[in-house]
């Protein structure tokens, strides 16, 4: 099996092609820089450029799925320009993929899994989201998610099966949102956030690389919350990251009103409430590694994130 990869050299997908090399799953990766391509045995580079709708159409040879990472991150401030950068590096992507893709039916892609959000979730302390939640959240985000998960949707139009995977709060020390919570709290200015209630959907790093691989290999499609089991509210998070970090919660919780006078409109990451389940994909028969936080949070810190060979299996 061979797949292509964009967004391979970001926190997620290097994860799946650690998890495609461990499963002899040949992957080919788009890049937007020249100097990241290589070209070994089971993996090779491809350039691109979406914003020039730009790519190298032998990346599509042999390949029968495709997981799509592509876009810049949320967790810059949210200013016009930044604003634009995260939806058009989202919708450029896959409409510069699907451009490339032959019309003919030559191909021999098969499915399209794509990265999604669930940012889509309306903001609620007592909802419990399953995927066929119809309302969007009226949020930048809300907005960027229903946008992106659209374009996904054109795929079907090359006969192409599509699935999205609505990831929640990704937990790893080697990117994303954990190391950035983890250093107030490493030095002893850690607290939680406005009233600590809000829910947070998590899934540690590992478990999310093996849902894309299992969807990929199942052919599943629709769309699947990239959620651990067990959601936890603000302050259960920040109690279990102080615990596992041996240090002591010495602050109050800190006002919304003071986050947004520090990061503008993208403080709302940090008080928006998403509870949402991951019945959906377990249905399908995955099974979850990490289904709690403290055990997630102690793989991660006292573990070191190691996996045993049997663990890395999707």
């Amino acid at each position: 099996m061979k797949v292509l990869v964009t967004g391979a050299t970001g926190l997620v997908g290097s994860e799946i092609v650690k998890l495609c090399k461990q499963n002899n799953i040949s992957v080919n990766y788009l890049t937007t820089s020249k100097h990241k391509i290589v070209s070994e045995t089971g993996y090779n580079g491809f350039y691109w450029n979406p914003n020039k709708n730009e790519i190298d159409v032998d990346c599509f040879k042999g390949v029968s799925a495709i997981i799509n990472l592509a876009g810049s991150s949320i967790s810059a401030r949210w200013t016009k320009k930044n604003k634009k950068k995260i939806l058009n590096s989202r919708v450029n992507s896959l409409r510069t993929l699907l451009g490339a893709i032959p019309k003919d039916g030559s191909h021999s892609i098969k499915t399209l899994v794509s990265a999604s959000a669930i940012g889509i979730y309306p903001n609620s302390l007592s909802q419990y989201y399953k995927e066929d939640e119809v309302k969007v959240d009226d949020s930048f985000l809300g907005e960027v998610v229903s946008i992106w998960e659209e374009e996904v949707d054109e795929f079907e139009k090359v006969n192409i099966k599509t699935a999205k995977i609505r990831i929640g709060l990704v937990m790893s020390n080697k990117g994303g949102a954990l190391p950035t919570m983890a250093k107030p709290i490493k030095y002893y200015f850690g607290a939680a956030m406005g009233s600590g209630n809000q829910w947070q959907s998590w899934i540690h790093l590992h478990d999310l690389g093996r849902i894309f691989l299992y969807v990929i290999t199942r052919e599943l499609t629709g769309i699947y919350n990239g959620v651990a089991p067990n959601p936890v509210n603000n302050v259960k998070l920040t109690k279990e990251l102080a615990r596992v970090l041996d240090r002591p919660l010495l602050l109050p919780n800190i006002p919304e009103p003071l986050m947004r006078l520090v990061l503008g409109k993208m403080a709302y990451l940090l008080f928006v409430s998403q509870r949402v389940s991951s019945k959906k994909i377990e249905d399908s028969g995955f099974d979850f590694i990490y289904p709690n936080i403290c055990r997630a949070l102690e793989n991660i810190y006292r573990d070191k994130g190691e996996h045993t060979t049997e663990d890395a299996l999707y």
